[in-house]
């Protein structure tokens, strides 16, 4: 990254993105995460410290350790995929995605999973010009 950023301006940052996104460390316990208030995936802040295991479906917590484990492992640095959420006029994809966290040495210091809701982006057609 060139340059850097105060605080309250990453914060604020943060919040402002378009994705919610949790961090993990290298034990895979959760440390942060953003939107709290209008996460897709809520979950109660007595998440913070435990095992990412933890927190997910059951089905899916197979597929999370193992993407993690590649991770650690240099197999892979990120996994993508989507999912449908809700029913009829309610119904929104939304897009999951995994991040490796690595130190500049290469090393892995943990994952950044960022979620966001694309339904209106996979609709968008022809073009938009700035202040059209």
């Amino acid at each position: 990254m060139i340059g850097s950023i105060p605080e309250d301006m990453l914060r604020a940052v943060m919040e402002t993105l378009p994705v919610e996104f949790s961090i993990v460390d290298e034990n895979d316990n959760v440390v942060a995460w953003n939107k709290h208030a209008t996460r897709i995936f809520k979950r109660p802040e007595a998440v913070l410290g435990r095992n990412v295991s933890d927190c997910h479906p059951k089905k899916s917590v197979d597929r999370v350790i193992t993407i993690l484990t590649e991770m650690k492992e240099g197999k892979r640095d990120k996994a993508r995929f989507w999912i449908d959420l809700g029913e009829g006029d309610a119904k929104r994809k939304v897009m999951i995605e995994y991040y490796a966290l690595r130190s500049p040495e290469g090393r892995y210091i943990g994952c950044l999973e960022a979620s966001q809701d694309i339904t209106d982006i996979v609709s968008i057609e022809g073009q938009k010009r700035i202040l059209d």
